[in-house]
């Protein structure tokens, strides 16, 4: 099974490790794109910066992550397990897993990024700013210009295995599993179910959302479970205590998605 997971826009400060070093990042049919992507974002924020403020989508309080973008060569690096913080991984809780579990998650796992394509949770990246909806001056969009690196290096990851697609919007755009690939990839959607006047009324939830897709890998891992296809996936997680529903995609070709129901939001 590979999971695919969005990053987090706040990232932990790297630690004592040593430079970035792209042949040590996993999916090496990246490099060269990383490198690319790199030197783009290190040269706009080594200049103007206002202008790459502008370009990165950053308010007046995160004026400071120019500066870091600029020093990213020599910043040093952890593992990106640990620079991804935010609601999503502090429900996956990577740190507290059993060993075994925690090596399935080396496997499965694949954190999206609009500098880095796709990297592992081991992989030693610096902290650095820069989301998946940018457009820097030289590329364009980063969701389009990962489009065909990300077509040479995803399929041959994902193997004959499950695809659990849970990156947000931006992110999706990177990539889109095709033909028999997509036919085993399955979304995830939150929905939260209220009883009003008797009535069920359900709503998409957004920040929850987050907390409860952790929550659904964090169980995945910790149970060891290897589901094959997306119908599978959903009576595996149904019987870790999730409720799930889920319809046959209209049309062949397309991903699956998985509805997961909760009543209460934490």
């Amino acid at each position: 099974m590979l999971v695919l997971l969005p990053p987090s826009e706040g990232k932990a400060a790297g630690d004592s490790g040593p430079t970035l070093s792209l042949d040590a990042l996993s999916l090496p049919g990246l490099t060269d794109a990383r490198a690319t992507v790199l030197a783009e974002l290190v040269e706009l924020c080594s200049g103007d910066e206002e202008k790459a403020r502008e370009v990165l989508g950053l308010s007046e309080g995160l004026r400071g992550e120019v500066a870091k973008n600029a020093g990213l060569r020599t910043a040093p690096t952890r593992p990106a397990g640990e620079i991804y913080t935010g609601v999503l991984y502090d429900a996956l809780d990577l740190a507290t897993l059993s060993t075994a579990a925690h090596k399935r998650a080396e496997q499965a796992l694949l954190v999206f990024s609009g500098l880095w394509g796709a990297v592992g949770i081991t992989d030693p990246i610096p902290a650095y700013r820069c989301s998946g909806g940018v457009k820097l001056p030289g590329l364009g969009g980063l969701g389009a210009y990962w489009r065909g690196p990300m077509d040479t290096v995803l399929p041959n990851a994902a193997g004959d295995g499950l695809v659990l697609d849970l990156r947000s919007s931006a992110y999706a755009a990177m990539w889109k599993p095709k033909g028999e690939l997509a036919e085993r990839t399955a979304t995830v959607r939150v929905l939260q179910s209220k009883i009003v006047n008797g009535v069920e009324k359900r709503s998409v939830v957004s920040h929850f959302n987050k907390a409860t897709k952790g929550r659904i890998v964090r169980s995945l891992l910790a149970e060891g479970t290897q589901p094959r296809t997306p119908a599978q996936l959903a009576q595996t997680l149904d019987g870790l205590g999730h409720r799930v529903e889920y319809k046959t995609p209209a049309k062949a070709g397309k991903p699956w998605q998985l509805d997961v129901i909760v009543t209460e939001l934490h």
